[in-house]
């Protein structure tokens, strides 16, 4: 069958039948895919393409014939060149209904399942689905002689300024601004990452929901710069609230906001918050879900994953400063954790003392390391947990996994594709029960989900 040709300028009507990972409208145009940023599903468009691939085709909207139901005025007015959400102009009913058709397509495609045997529930939403996000990581550059605060435009490195971001707790957007004027009024420059000149990076605020406190990172190109004692001086004096004031140096050419090195310019070295009752701190790299009232749920979705009798072993895997394995301690004889962020675990084990637990072991290594040599030590967990980044599980974990037989797995996606390629690998000794997709992003196109599995008692006969 030929391909169909489409060439850049052409104009065209499409019907939406779907919308992909990033919140774009997709249609057919002649058997030929075409990608529509900002398109909703059954909506009827005219479109203009504007970049052709050999498997598909991107395009805009340039007119609406046929206008969804569920189409909004988005509330943000740099909703369009920002980079940060992609869903707003999408009711918030329909992002639930979209964040569990991902997962199903991301099934569809990476698995041999049969889908509708899948127990897939209802994503979880938020009663109040903005100002949710307790972290902010603006980036710095000058523009128009003036050093300026904000995202990225999508697929791109253009600063798009921002004065306030609807998801953000407003906590963040204030202090941001305020030590952009700050740097502006003492002459810091931002960093230019064209020249590799400038000091100013990125400016990151961690904000406590339950305990008030604030973490003020400013990530810097170097270490010394002209002005420096004074912005301290300044900033400790203007917010109070800002209990660990950090600096982290991040001389390199990368598109990673931390480097390796960070100091403590005022302050304590951590903040700390509450999260089920228990209370964390956290330094300044380590990782904390972004959206507490939501973590709250998921969390809570874990521990209903699990039965627990209180004579387990739990293996708490990517567990960053502790959370998830900490809230599950008093329910196991003990839990063992591991991540390569050696900032997060030692978050973790002081978090394990904080909170009164002692049957908690955590120590810095990669996951698929550590929990081999376990194995080789004779150690098989009763139930494990995983959290990875949106890579997935190592192969070496899965195939550790597979070989320990853990009764209970919960694994914890944030990238619905890598959770879809693991369970095709991990469905070959453990029962799917069900997937529970939850928002944990409102506004945009990510979706969590939280899978209980179970041990096959005969792997063979269920294949």
């Amino acid at each position: 069958m030929n391909r169909t040709v489409v060439e850049v300028g052409q104009e065209f009507p499409l019907k939406i039948k779907r919308m992909g990972i990033n919140g774009e409208g997709i249609g057919y145009y002649k058997q030929a895919v075409v990608f529509v940023p900002g398109a909703l599903t059954g909506e009827e468009v005219i479109v203009e393409v504007t970049k052709t691939h050999k498997n598909y085709n991107e395009a805009f909207v340039k007119k609406i014939r046929r206008k969804s139901e569920l189409r909004v005025v988005p509330p943000c007015p740099i909703y369009e060149t920002c980079g940060g959400c992609e869903l707003q102009h999408l009711a918030y009913s329909g992002q639930l209904d979209l964040k569990k058709d991902l997962l199903i397509q991301a099934l569809e495609k990476h698995t041999n399942f049969k889908i509708e045997k899948l127990k897939i529930r209802d994503t979880i939403g938020m009663d109040e689905p903005f100002r949710y996000r307790n972290k902010s990581q603006f980036q710095a550059r000058m523009l128009d002689g003036r050093l300026k605060t904000g995202l990225f435009g999508a697929n791109s490195h253009d600063l798009v300024p921002i004065e306030d971001c609807l998801v953000q707790d407003p906590r963040t957007v204030r202090i941001t601004n305020a030590v952009r004027d700050h740097l502006n009024d003492l002459g810091i420059k931002a960093y230019n990452e064209r020249k590799k000149t400038g000091v100013i990076r990125t400016i990151v605020v961690r904000v406590g929901v339950e305990t008030k406190e604030v973490q003020l990172v400013l990530v810097t190109t170097r270490e010394k710069f002209h002005g420096k004692e004074e912005l301290v001086a300044r900033i400790t004096a203007e917010f109070p609230e800002i209990v660990s004031l950090m600096q982290n140096i991040n001389p390199d050419e990368t598109s990673l906001i931390f480097g390796a090195d960070t100091v403590r310019l005022a302050g304590k070295d951590k903040m700390t918050e509450k999260l089920m009752e228990q209370q964390f701190d956290l330094s300044a790299r380590a990782f904390f879900q972004l959206n507490p009232s939501q973590t709250n749920k998921l969390y809570a979705e874990v521990r209903n994953a699990l039965t627990l009798t209180g004579n387990e072993s739990l293996v708490d895997a990517y567990c960053g400063a502790g959370t998830i394995g900490l809230s599950l301690a008093e329910d196991v004889r003990e839990v063992r954790g591991m991540d390569t962020v050696r900032d997060a675990i030692l978050d973790a084990q002081e978090n394990a003392l904080k909170n009164g637990v002692e049957n908690a072991e955590y120590v810095v290594g990669a996951a698929e390391q550590v929990f081999s040599d376990w194995q080789k030590e004779g150690y098989k967990p009763d139930a494990v947990v995983v959290d990875p980044p949106r890579v997935g599980l190592d192969d070496e974990l899965l195939r550790a996994i597979l070989s320990a037989k853990p009764k209970q797995l919960v694994y914890v996606s944030c990238n619905p594709s890598t959770l879809a390629r693991d369970l095709a690998v991990l469905e070959k000794r453990y029962r799917i029960r069900y997937l529970q997709p939850i928002d944990m992003f409102p506004m945009t196109a990510q979706v969590e989900c939280v899978v209980k599995l179970t041990l096959k008692s005969n792997p063979k006969r269920n294949k």
